[in-house]
């Protein structure tokens, strides 16, 4: 009864973890959103590609601050990685100015809605493959269902 009872216990920390997880992805989802109303204004008054310099600037150095107090890494290691592990920093560029520059032209929904559809469809893809050092991940028909049911939020939000 006893041992029952614990890996009962067991399972309901490993759900409580796993709903917790969950909950801080679509935290950071919604922040997105945040950031892109918030840089499609900006951008409405500094211009596009000002506004997204100018939330790398505030990002940079507010991530610098919390690397220097909680940071338990090695940046060395920068300088052994392989090199396309270093173009992330570019593809947030792009992915931000890009944002800033639909959120003006067709809002935060619609702008929001398609990068959420762009990311799944390139996820799926980088799992299907293999690619970026990710683990393989067949392409199934749940995922396909999916796509499409994002495809088909899109065409309704639009």
């Amino acid at each position: 009864m006893y041992r029952i009872f614990s890996i009962n216990k067991c399972k309901e920390r490993i759900i409580i973890s796993k709903l917790l997880i969950y909950l801080t992805a679509m935290i950071a989802g919604m922040s997105l959103s945040i950031e892109a109303a918030i840089g499609g204004a900006l951008g409405q008054h500094v211009g596009e590609l000002e506004s997204t310099y100018y939330i790398f600037i505030i990002g940079a150095m507010a991530t610098f601050l919390v690397t220097l107090f909680f940071g338990k890494g090695d940046l060395r290691q920068i300088l052994t990685v392989p090199k396309w592990n270093l173009t992330g920093g570019l593809l947030g560029v792009v992915y931000l100015a890009l944002l800033v520059i639909s959120v003006t032209l067709m809002g935060v929904g619609v702008s929001v809605t398609a990068v959420i559809v762009g990311q799944i469809i390139m996820s799926i893809l980088i799992e299907h493959f293999g690619l970026l050092g990710s683990p393989r991940i067949a392409f199934n028909r749940n995922r396909l269902i999916a796509v499409v049911l994002l495809m088909i939020s899109f065409v309704l939000v639009v």
